[in-house]
């Protein structure tokens, strides 16, 4: 004989209350990167997936945001094709507004300085959307580790100066006919620093990178306002949060900088 199973997330609920967002994270997905020029990437992603509640429903349905997210790791992500995921959300949930964020690492090939030596580099990279009743929103974070090296201290220095990583943090949103590649922006932030990082470096390479950084000195204000200066010049970005932050070798801080900026408002 086949049981009832009582539905309890469709129980009315009284108190009147509408979430903002309910939903599922820290979930380990895979997904399938379009790169510029190059076959797709496959990346382990970590997701975070919400829909809005109305106020007279007790629960939202958990299982159906994993059936969303197991169907979109199969396809190939541009970064706008989230949008599409978002739809799927909404509809399937009832729900007024959604969001979805992805996580990941990407691997970009880079080339030594002066050995030419070719090696990977993992950046931390994300896709995030937003959807609502009126307007789709998609935005691309990046984190990109640089070198910079202090212009105060070449400056009050008889020799030498001291430098440090540094990360630069940036999250953009632009209209969804438009398209930027992670490539692209990776390497554009990089330029903005003392010097590149590199994921191997002979003795010739070393050389190369620790007299670019002695030439190119920046405090993390110099870096924020290179890369500020970036994203206004960028006609397709409407929107840009940029931070750096400096993990200083000889004070026992970071050093911090931070911009947010929206077009037009």
């Amino acid at each position: 004989m086949k049981t009832h199973l009582r539905d309890v997330q469709n129980l009315i609920d009284k108190r009147g209350i509408e979430i903002q967002k309910v939903g599922i994270k820290n979930v380990d997905v895979p997904l399938i990167i379009q790169r510029k020029g190059k076959e797709n990437q496959i990346v382990s992603a970590r997701a975070r997936i919400s829909a809005s509640l109305d106020s007279d429903h007790k629960g939202t349905h958990m299982s159906r945001f994993m059936e969303i997210l197991n169907e979109w790791s199969e396809k190939e992500l541009l970064g706008v094709d989230i949008k599409g995921c978002l739809e799927a959300v909404k509809e399937r949930l009832g729900a007024q507004a959604a969001e979805v964020k992805f996580s990941f690492k990407y691997f970009v090939e880079k080339t030594a300085p002066v050995t030419k030596q070719k090696s990977f580099m993992a950046y931390d990279c994300s896709f995030e959307g937003r959807l609502d009743e009126n307007d789709y929103k998609f935005f691309l974070g990046a984190k990109v580790p640089v070198t910079t090296l202090c212009p105060c201290s070449k400056e009050i220095s008889d020799y030498s100066a001291h430098n440090q990583r540094a990360l630069i943090k940036v999250l953009i949103s632009y209209d969804d006919d438009k398209h930027i590649w992670l490539e692209d922006l990776i390497s554009d932030i990089e330029k903005k620093a003392s010097c590149e990082v590199y994921p191997i470096l002979k003795r010739e390479d070393e050389k190369f990178v620790t007299e670019r950084a002695y030439e190119n000195p920046k405090f993390v204000e110099d870096v924020l306002r290179d890369v500020v200066l970036m994203f206004r010049n960028n006609e397709i970005i409407k929107y840009f949060e940029a931070e750096v932050e400096s993990i200083e070798s000889i004070h026992n801080h970071e050093a911090w900088a931070y911009q947010l900026e929206a077009k037009g408002e």
